[in-house]
């Protein structure tokens, strides 16, 4: 079992949701954390039907089971009006809630009860370097993903399609998220090519024969449904006219590859480098996350084509991605270009596939993934 690095608060002592992709170990963890909780496991049919038709049964069953102070709500989203029976025994009564789903979309967009704030909300993201420990191969999670079963399969192709199956069946058609699942589940396949990428939604509606306005709510369906997350572009005091539009970036890089087809990556290949820009933007996420450092990610990318794939925090730090194993002056292109648009840039660094640390003349540092993971467990980075 993985040792997660997302630390819970103790049992009775906070109200909190916690949110993450499908099988991202959230469960796991609750029962973990609250071994004594009442748990109401909304994935289970009876369960989902007593408190959908008849949500106030929480309040009366708490109201005999007065020492409970812990309640654990496992896919919240499923019935939303148990948020204001969560909100009245947390207020009257000091019911202390851990509420997790893997779904937003339904509470935000439903204007659910939230708990007037009152509620913290964790994220819970897939497997980072640190917790896989020694046994971590980088290859491995490149091709396999971040989910702990796929990253575990010898066979993980199985163990995707299963899980795009599922989320197409309980995430969307069960939530009635779209009116056309077969167009959805295609524009799945051609989202899965823009990973990294600046997306072009005019082009992913030519190919799946719909409107650019369908095909943008589809991506926000991804984000909402957390599958995905956008990266803004940096554009704040530019010298030079830079691009505006957001990329996007898959939440697992295994179920990129298998919606992209992209068979077996491999040192050296244009897919193997996506997958590591992907994989480093999941261990910063994961990483500002459990941390509780609140981030601010962009990138930065001038109308020339010039690049630098994350900003931190308004230009404390920039992280080239690249997976090779010998950095050289090209790869360093896009740093040195934006400490001449942007000159108060703090800290430059490359992430890598060389063997050993070192810095440029000018103060670039070259980082091998490994390091690059324990100084960014460690806080060294930002």
């Amino acid at each position: 079992m993985f040792k997660r690095r997302l630390q819970l608060p103790r049992s009775g002592t906070e109200t909190f949701f916690l949110w993450g992709p499908r099988q991202t170990g959230k469960t796991t963890l609750l029962r973990a954390a609250y071994p004594d909780a009442l748990w109401i496991d909304l994935l289970k049919a009876d369960q989902y039907r007593r408190y959908m038709q008849n949500p106030e049964l929480l309040r009366g069953e708490l109201s005999v089971r007065t020492s409970v102070r812990q309640v654990v709500i496992d896919e919240v989203q499923k019935v939303p009006p148990l948020l204001d029976e969560a909100h009245w025994l947390h207020e009257n009564r000091g019911v202390q809630f851990a509420m997790c789903g893997s779904s937003a979309r339904k509470v935000k967009r439903g204007q659910a009860n939230l708990l007037g704030g009152r509620a913290v909300r964790y994220e819970l993201h897939g497997l980072t370097a640190q917790e896989i420990g020694q046994e971590f191969d980088l290859t491995r999670m490149l091709n396999h993903g971040y989910l702990p079963r796929m990253y575990q399969s010898d066979r993980p192709s199985r163990l995707l399609n299963a899980y795009v199956a599922d989320y197409l069946k309980e995430e969307v058609a069960a939530e009635g998220l779209v009116r056309n699942l077969p167009i959805y589940s295609e524009f799945l396949n051609v989202a899965a090519l823009s990973d990294t990428e600046l997306v072009n939604f005019s082009t992913i509606a030519r190919d799946c024969g719909v409107s650019s306005h369908t095909i943008q709510g589809y991506f926000y369906i991804l984000e909402d449904t957390l599958l995905g997350r956008w990266l803004q572009a940096y554009t704040k005091r530019p010298k030079r006219r830079v691009i505006a539009a957001p990329k996007f970036y898959f939440a697992d890089v295994g179920v990129v590859n298998f919606l992209a087809r992209r068979g077996d990556l491999r040192p050296g290949s244009e897919l193997y480098g996506k997958a590591f820009e992907n994989w480093v933007f999941h261990e910063l996420c994961a990483s500002s996350a459990y941390r509780e450092a609140f981030a601010r990610f962009s990138y930065w990318r001038l109308a020339s084509g010039i690049e630098v794939d994350f900003i931190i925090d308004d230009m404390q730090l920039a992280i080239e991605a690249k997976a090779t194993a010998r950095v050289t002056l090209d790869h360093l292109r896009g740093l040195r270009a934006l400490a001449q648009d942007q000159p108060r840039i703090k800290h430059r660094v490359v992430v890598c596939l060389e063997r050993n640390a070192r810095r440029t003349e000018d103060g670039i540092l070259i980082l091998p993934a490994g390091e690059f993971c324990d100084r960014l467990a460690a806080g060294d980075l930002f």
